[in-house]
């Protein structure tokens, strides 16, 4: 969320009250309970065989029963071997880009980039980070191999940036243009643009198979259904609480649901992708924001920036197990867990520092001073195959 849009979070008490009643009548507080979703359960014979019907050009499914199956730590592409381990953090406000060196918690660069970067987003071959300069109106490109930033590339309003599991085209979140642009996964040439008839385009991700990605209108309290294909909007839904807004969205384990945060509402809609039906909501703290799957896909790491904590959703069990609190508070945004999985990175985004804490007990290990307004950090490199975007969703 841009921090112009901040105050909207003022209104957020009246809408948790109403959706804590909902979840306590039943409104769908628990995702699947019975189903097994994390490595270290056993997986019938029948999930073994390949995805039917998979977007053409998309690699192959490593387990359909667990689409992070190819994420396991330190799991690294050989396309990304030998790239020094870094945390590009965005700085929205100071206009740079701070790297951190992980293993000493120290920044050892930062990078002037264009006006209000947002996301620092791998690239679909893992060979670039792109910075999405939104106002900008640039991509600046940083070569993770030697740190440099490249020549800024002219991209309209990109305030996030995806790429379609086919390795073809970049998805530009045009959230103030109130766009979807299709472009050129290299060039970032423009191929097709999408109106869309919601505000505040930001987050999205993809189904098991790719033919379709599901996107969160933040200003406008609205879910997007897109069929990747053939570039359109499918279906649109409202979300059932008056002043909901939509962020991260992050696809299950096992390909059945997606999970949005909701920083007004303070929780996760639970959404059956396929159906979309209206969602069922979970409660997790105020200002929910960001949303990390762990190495061996069984847990995920739920930030809610507003009160300086981390929820954990346990996948097995479809259930919330624990939750971290920043010492003295914080507000954890957005971010990414370590190549080994030990460590989960975030942004505090009205803090101006980066918190580094330990996925086994949810102990910070260090906060780091950088720019102001840190946003969408990556950390990089990752395990996976290839990379569909935002701060890094591999698959």
């Amino acid at each position: 969320m841009r921090t112009t849009k901040a105050a909207r979070l003022l209104a957020a008490g009246a809408a948790v009250t109403a959706l804590t009643l909902l979840s306590a009548c039943g409104g769908g507080s628990r995702a699947h309970e019975d189903e097994s979703l994390g490595s270290k359960a056993p997986v019938p014979p029948g999930l073994k065989k390949p995805l039917a019907n998979v977007l053409p050009g998309m690699p192959p499914v490593a387990d359909p029963a667990d689409v992070y199956a190819a994420d396991r730590p330190s799991r690294l592409s050989p396309v990304v071997k030998g790239f020094p381990s870094r945390v590009y953090v965005p700085n929205t406000n100071s206009d740079t880009v701070t790297v951190i060196d992980p293993a000493t918690y120290r920044v050892v660069e930062t990078i002037p980039v264009g006006r209000q970067p947002q996301h620092v987003v791998p690239s679909w071959d893992l060979k670039t980070l792109w910075v999405n300069n939104d106002l900008g109106n640039t991509l600046t490109p940083i070569d993770p191999r030697t740190g440099r930033a490249g020549r800024a590339v002219d991209v309209h309003d990109p305030y996030n940036l995806y790429f379609t599991p086919d390795g073809k085209y970049a998805v530009v979140m045009a959230s103030m243009d109130r766009q979807l642009v299709f472009r050129d996964a290299h060039t970032m040439k423009t191929v097709k643009s999408v109106p869309v008839t919601c505000y505040g385009v930001n987050h999205a991700d993809f189904s098991a198979d790719g033919r379709y990605f599901i996107v969160s209108c933040e200003f406008s309290g609205e879910i997007l259904k897109v069929d990747t294909a053939r570039m359109e909007v499918v279906a649109q839904e409202k979300l059932p609480l008056r002043g909901a807004m939509p962020q991260d969205v992050k696809l299950s384990p096992d390909g059945k649901l997606f999970y949005i945060a909701d920083m007004m509402a303070g929780g996760l809609w639970i959404l059956d992708g396929d159906r979309f039906a209206p969602p069922r909501f979970l409660a997790t703290g105020k200002g929910t924001h960001g949303l990390y799957i762990s190495r061996d896909s069984r847990e995920m790491y739920i930030s809610n920036r507003g009160e300086g904590t981390v929820s954990v959703f346990d996948f097995p069990h479809g259930r919330l197990t624990k939750k971290w609190h920043l010492p003295g508070g914080g507000s954890p945004d957005m971010g990414g867990v370590s190549a080994d999985g030990k460590v989960l990175w975030l942004s505090g985004r009205y803090n101006s520092v980066v918190y580094a804490i330990d996925t086994a007990t949810g102990t910070e290990l260090a906060r780091i001073k950088v720019g102001n307004g840190p946003h969408g950090l990556a950390v990089y490199p990752q395990p996976g195959r290839y990379s569909l975007g935002h701060t890094g969703i591999f698959r």
